[in-house]
């Protein structure tokens, strides 16, 4: 069983509420989303492993298991281009749960016009095999978020 805990501190608020068909629809897979708090940040890595997928906006770590967990910070945020990201590990690289992975301000995404919502999404596994899932609830980073089967 793999535990996914929160990158960020904010309100756990579900993926429905995501303002995003891709992440409303789990189309990307099943998970949660948080609305952050509104200050600068840092998202730390939501389980142990390896980071295979890094972008200034979001980013994939996979562990032991092969559970992958995407993490996304904001909606649209690619179209920044990275601006107002700061990446603080690499493509590679072996984390720890809690480690810091990409420095960003909430603020300065909505000041931008995009959403700040962050999905955090099981990648291709089912809504059955995700358990205490966290959708309306105060959250800081690293309290746990849902439990994957």
């Amino acid at each position: 069983m793999t535990t996914v805990t929160s990158p960020i501190a904010g309100r756990a608020i579900g993926l429905a509420a995501v303002p995003d068909p891709v992440f409303s629809g789990a189309m990307v897979g099943p998970g949660t989303a948080i609305d952050p708090v509104r200050e600068p940040a840092t998202a730390v890595s939501p389980v142990d492993g390896v980071i295979v997928s890094l972008h200034p906006h979001a980013f994939v770590v996979v562990d032991s298991e092969g559970h992958g967990v995407l993490t996304h910070l904001g909606i649209d945020t690619v179209q920044l281009n990275g601006e107002g990201f700061e990446l603080l590990v690499n493509k590679g690289d072996t984390v720890t749960r809690g480690q810091d992975v990409v420095r960003w301000n909430p603020v300065a995404v909505e000041e931008a016009g995009k959403s700040p919502i962050c999905p955090v999404v099981a990648l291709e596994a089912t809504p059955d095999v995700l358990a205490d899932l966290r959708d309306d609830s105060d959250l800081k980073a690293g309290d746990v978020l849902f439990t994957w089967q």
